[in-house]
């Protein structure tokens, strides 16, 4: 099966970033410890056990990570990546994943992916834990978006 020609819209990509953020255990698990930690802080300072300073310092670190990990990073790794700019059509083969552009073509056995993600707008597919390719939904069309997830369920083992 093989997509249109697709180009990546900004956004999107952004939103997609932040769904492979937001889904690593690491980043899970350190979002969960700062929350606690902001609870605890505004329950400390209600009870009057810690001060203003000290609780405004614990509000500004919880502001500062959710900003980083929702906005900054998502835009770094987007402005980054020459990747996001050019022009692809993905072939989803019976062997290999493919992918293709005007200046040639890079093909992946199946068995080079680990697992696969399904967001919104996107297809993740991950060759390890940080390194994967999106491919919008779009590409493909409305009647092959069923046979797109059909191939990537069968082809990329969970």
């Amino acid at each position: 099966m093989t997509s249109t020609f697709f180009t990546y819209n900004k956004g999107k990509v952004i939103q997609a970033l932040r769904y492979h953020f937001i889904t690593r255990k690491e980043i899970k698990i350190m979002m969960i410890l700062v929350n606690v930690f902001a609870i605890v802080a505004a329950a400390l300072f209600f009870m009057k056990e810690v001060s203003a300073v000290s609780f405004l310092l614990s509000s500004f670190l919880w502001f500062a990570l959710m900003i980083s990990f929702w906005f900054l990073l998502p835009l770094i790794i987007y402005k980054k990546s020459d990747t996001f700019k050019d022009k692809f059509k993905a072939t989803l083969g019976a062997e290999n994943f493919t992918i293709e552009n005007e200046r040639g073509s890079r093909k992946w056995p199946w068995t080079a992916f680990t697992t696969s993600m399904e967001s919104p707008h996107f297809f993740h597919l991950y060759f390890d834990t940080r390194s994967f390719f999106i491919i919008p939904k779009d590409a493909f069309k409305a009647e092959d978006l069923h046979e797109a997830r059909r191939i990537l369920s069968t082809k990329i083992r969970h």
